[in-house]
């Protein structure tokens, strides 16, 4: 339900951004001025890439399209990429497993179907928002009874203020301690009766009662905006919210040609940054809210339709820290067994070297990569090399990060692998996963969690989120670095590897 409190931050270290991300943004925008004249030569209104500094040569400038960038013609594949790119957290946190919530939320389908009805919206999307605010229970509580609770998780001052629902906090907080210690004493009998005793005090807890509750919200926030999408945006995020994004963005709450899509996509620090920034202000990742209820769309579709492509699905997200499995799922995706594999994957330019010029690149090859080649009787540059795909997506954030930031370069420390490489690195690094490993692919590097200055940590922080969320890399936080895999869709930005061809 509505909640916008923001949490504390650290840029890059932890996920979450609050109302500091709005200040340091500020200063990223004030150092944006990198756009040269390759940029400038792009027709249309998307964005380029942005270029070097100083270019020295046509290749260096070599324009190119931002693909990521928002374009309206695209606006349905943004969102359904938005959809998969954010789905992940919710196979790793949703209680027991995507499936079990699943199978959770069904058993209240009809029920949600009459509340749509009522509302006007879609019973999908309306079964979505059960998934993501309660898993599917009916008595999930978020912190205490004054705060978000039931199917529906509505705040305690909302459901009696705004939705004219019966709710005696006090009362409400009393059952459900003799609730809990019921549980406690495995008296189940008490438990139903004590739940029942509850739902009369407090209609939250009732499941009918909070999705008419959730209904009449949704219909009063379509009245307000004329959008299905952005109602359900300000389930999340608050209608007073949404309309100060709206206005910084330059639209009126209620204009039914400006959809959430654009506004989100077309606000970068560079582009639109004022509602970027209130978008970034928000601690409890309001901005993404309409992505993950399209991913727990897509979670419910599997479950009706292809129950084995969820299971698939939910192993294939809950193996590692990030969804890179989802990207390049083992058995499907060539992996290089030993130096000689490798070799061969030079040869054929299947792996292309990763270049060591700051300049262009806003990247900096670590001195130490590669460094334990030698024990393998190899040479380090066979381990300084990616996926063509994968460097183009390297070469785009640096080239992002630079443009925002003002400040350059990002370290990466490791790129490509074979498996003899990666039991080298086993024995010596304790974090190094002794399972699959995608930098055996040629698909990962790893950026070393070193900056310049907090607003490079910022703007990276930035790239990594929007990418993601465009389900064009998966991305995990190690230690000391930070870890990409970059999507097949890096092909959109192969062009890019024209800026560090030497001329010719």
């Amino acid at each position: 339900m509505p909640r916008s409190a923001p949490s504390s931050l650290e840029a890059v270290r932890h996920p979450r951004r609050t109302a500091l991300v709005a200040a340091a943004l500020l200063l990223l925008v004030a150092a944006a001025v990198l756009v040269t004249r390759g940029d400038r030569a792009i027709p249309g209104d998307v964005p380029a890439v942005p270029t070097p500094p100083d270019v020295r040569d046509r290749h260096e400038a070599s324009p190119l399209p931002d693909p990521f960038a928002y374009d309206p013609a695209r606006e349905s594949d943004f969102e359904r990429r938005a959809a998969a790119g954010t789905a992940h957290v919710l196979y790793a946190r949703s209680p027991a497993g995507a499936v079990a919530t699943a199978e959770r939320v069904a058993r209240w389908r009809p029920q949600v179907e009459a509340a749509a009805k009522a509302a006007g919206v879609s019973a999908d999307q309306l079964e979505a928002l059960v998934f993501l605010e309660s898993a599917g229970r009916e008595d999930a509580i978020a912190s205490d009874t004054e705060g978000a609770v039931g199917l529906t998780q509505i705040l305690a001052e909302t459901g009696q203020h705004l939705l004219g629902m019966k709710v005696d906090v006090a009362r409400s907080r009393r059952y459900t301690r003799r609730i809990r210690r019921a549980l406690l004493r495995a008296r189940l009998f008490e438990v139903e009766r004590l739940r029942g005793a509850r739902r009369r005090v407090d209609q939250r807890f009732d499941p009918a009662r909070a999705l008419a509750g959730t209904a009449r919200y949704l219909k009063m926030a379509k009245a307000r905006f004329h959008r299905d999408d952005m109602a359900f945006v300000s389930y999340h995020m608050g209608m007073g919210n949404l309309e100060s994004v709206l206005r910084a963005y330059g639209a009126e709450p209620g204009d039914e040609d400006v959809s959430y899509a654009q506004v989100y996509f077309g606000s970068t620090p560079l582009h639109n940054a004022a509602a970027q920034r209130r978008l970034a202000s928000f601690g409890d990742d309001s901005s993404n809210y309409l992505w993950k209820l399209g991913a727990a769309r897509e979670i419910m579709r599997l479950h009706r339709h292809d129950p084995g492509e969820l299971a698939r699905l939910e192993a294939a997200q809950t193996a590692k820290a990030s969804a890179e499995e989802v990207l390049h799922p083992p058995g499907s995706t060539a992996r290089f067994a030993t130096p000689q594999q490798l070799r061969g994957a030079w040869g054929d330019d299947d792996v292309v070297a990763f270049p060591d010029d700051p300049r262009v690149t806003g990247l900096r090859r670590a001195p130490s990569m590669g460094e334990l080649a030698k024990r393998l009787r190899q040479k380090p540059s066979l381990y300084q090399g990616l996926r063509p795909e994968a460097l183009a997506t390297a070469l785009y954030i640096g080239a992002q990060v630079r443009a925002i930031s003002g400040q350059a370069p990002l370290t990466v420390t490791s790129t490509v692998r074979d498996e003899a490489y990666q039991r080298r690195l086993i024995d010596r690094n304790g974090e190094a996963t002794r399972g699959y490993s995608l930098h055996t692919t040629g698909w990962a590097f790893d950026v070393a969690r070193r900056y310049r200055s907090r607003r490079q940590a910022l703007a990276f922080q930035f790239v990594l989120d929007r990418l993601q969320v465009l389900d064009a890399i998966a991305w995990a936080r190690e230690p000391g670095a930070i870890h990409v895999t970059a999507a097949p869709e890096g092909r959109a930005l192969l062009p890019l590897l024209k800026r560090v061809q030497p001329p010719g």
